[in-house]
């Protein structure tokens, strides 16, 4: 027999207790408990026996056969397309385009012969309709169903057959049984689980659209993301046109792929180039910016990196401003500078930033940053033509950093003429991409500065492509360092 016990749910955190508690223990909210009842059953069965089967992989369905979505930057991200039973988890700011990225995903599965379903639970059919003529979608390509009852959307997907099925959101949708709002935790967990048990035994490949926390955190509880196979997120500017799709889990293929998206009036359109794209609105001869080569998953991906440096108003309280970067890294950086290469930043006030929209996430940029922080502060202008990348140590050192050979064969692509690359790299010239290698800050600043301008009164050590020290000259001041 089964024994039913009453358990109490914290609405705000999903703790759970055997008794009734004013105050959550876990989180501190108050008034947030919320009564469940389930049924612990025994271990046997009638006849001593479970459902629990035991086997060996060998007799495993094989699930490598992809959905394809017709979207080539989706199935980038995704390794290759839809796993049929596999549970996609897409999450993003409000207004960046989650909704225009599911329409387009249906129609273009629709139009491949596909059956798909939408269940919207945030906006009317009418709504979903105004949507899909501004897009272009085909009204007659896929089903749509309003509504936000787990019991009726489960008997739907039950009683009909669908290759995929997208519920826009997972926040909205609610169990009666439970007795508690829709978004809780309680409720976004056990509804997921009820249709990923549903999405594996039938097959059918599901998409859970969820909403985000002020943190830019999935929102409900962190079991949400534990359940699903694959977490992406649809990141960018809602003021600008720039959006990225990042997968931040991903059972059935790589973690670091990234889509490019560009937000036009017709929706979201692939980026083939987005190397180009970054570099299209670059001006020269300015102080503060360099090109960086960096890597998105397999993807290399040239940016401009650029710093402004000002004298604050009141050095105490000098502003440390990063876009696309992280903070943290920044002030790193000028702690390296200023205590291995004398540059003293610290009564200024400090903007960087990724131009273009995007973010990077890589320790690779160190370099690029820190010669563009040099740069903006000398007010001297990096020659159009160097990248640079490398992470810095602690100690001003240029440590190696992964995938090399293709971040130099971007560079060479988009017209690079120098690339400042970490000692030990052993790279050769790529075209007209003459590869120097550096072995700390202050032998990248001699360079650079080099480079930048021909005539000098000092020498300083540069490691040619061949690998062999070389001197060259290094004029006075170094880059405003002196």
């Amino acid at each position: 027999m089964a024994k039913t016990r009453e358990t109490f749910t914290c609405s705000a955190c999903d703790h759970e207790a055997h008794k009734w508690f004013g105050r959550c223990p876990e989180c501190g909210e108050w008034s947030t408990a919320v009564t469940t009842s389930t049924a612990a059953k025994s271990a046997s069965t009638a006849g001593g026996r479970t459902g629990l089967v035991v086997s060996s992989l060998s007799d495993a369905e094989d699930i490598s056969q992809r959905l394809t979505v017709g979207l080539a930057e989706v199935d980038r991200v995704l390794g290759g397309g839809m796993v049929p039973g596999g549970v996609v988890l897409l999450a993003g700011e409000p207004g960046i385009g989650k909704s225009t990225l599911v329409l387009q995903l249906l129609d273009s599965m629709g139009r491949s012969g596909q059956r798909c379903l939408m269940i919207t639970g945030e906006e009317s059919l009418q709504q979903v309709s105004l949507r899909g003529k501004r897009l272009g979608i085909d009204p007659q390509g896929f089903s749509v169903a309003s509504g936000t009852s787990l019991p009726d959307i489960v008997h739907v997907c039950s009683v009909n057959t669908y290759d995929m099925v997208i519920i826009d959101s997972i926040q909205t949708l609610s169990d009666p049984e439970l007795g508690s709002a829709a978004g809780t935790p309680t409720q976004v967990r056990d509804c997921a689980a009820a249709l990923i048990a549903l999405a594996k035994t039938s097959g059918t490949a599901l998409v859970l659209v969820g909403h985000v926390t002020k943190d830019g955190n999935v929102a409900g509880p962190k079991t949400l993301e534990h359940m699903v196979d694959t977490v992406v997120t649809l990141e960018g500017e809602r003021s600008g046109t720039l959006r990225l799709l990042r997968a931040a889990k991903n059972r059935f293929g790589s973690c670091e792929e990234t889509g490019v998206f560009v937000m036009e009036q017709h929706g979201l359109e692939t980026v083939d180039d987005p190397s180009s794209m970054l570099l299209a609105d670059r001006r020269l001869g300015v102080p503060g910016s360099i090109l960086y080569p960096g890597i998105e998953g397999t993807r290399p991906l040239m940016s401009e990196i650029q710093a402004l440096v000002t004298p604050a108003p009141d050095p105490a309280t000098a502003k440390r401003i990063c876009t696309g970067i992280d903070h943290k890294r920044i002030a790193m950086l000028l702690g390296v500078l200023s205590e291995r290469v004398g540059i003293r930043l610290g009564s200024c006030d400090v903007f960087v930033a990724a131009a273009g929209g995007i973010a990077v996430k890589e320790p690779a940029v160190d370099l690029a940053v820190a010669l563009a922080l040099v740069s903006a502060h000398s007010k001297t202008a990096c020659p159009p033509g160097v990248v640079a990348f490398g992470e810095i140590g602690l100690g001003g050192e240029v440590r190696r950093v992964p995938s090399t050979p293709r971040r130099l064969s971007e560079a060479a692509r988009m017209g690079a003429t120098t690339a400042l690359v970490p000692a030990g790299s052993r790279e050769k010239r790529q075209g007209s991409l003459d590869v120097v290698e550096v072995e700390d800050l202050s032998h990248a600043l001699a360079v650079l500065e080099h480079d930048a301008k021909p005539s000098g009164a000092r020498d300083a050590r540069a490691r040619g492509h061949d690998g062999r020290v070389t001197l060259v000259e290094r004029p006075v001041p170094l880059l405003g360092t002196r």
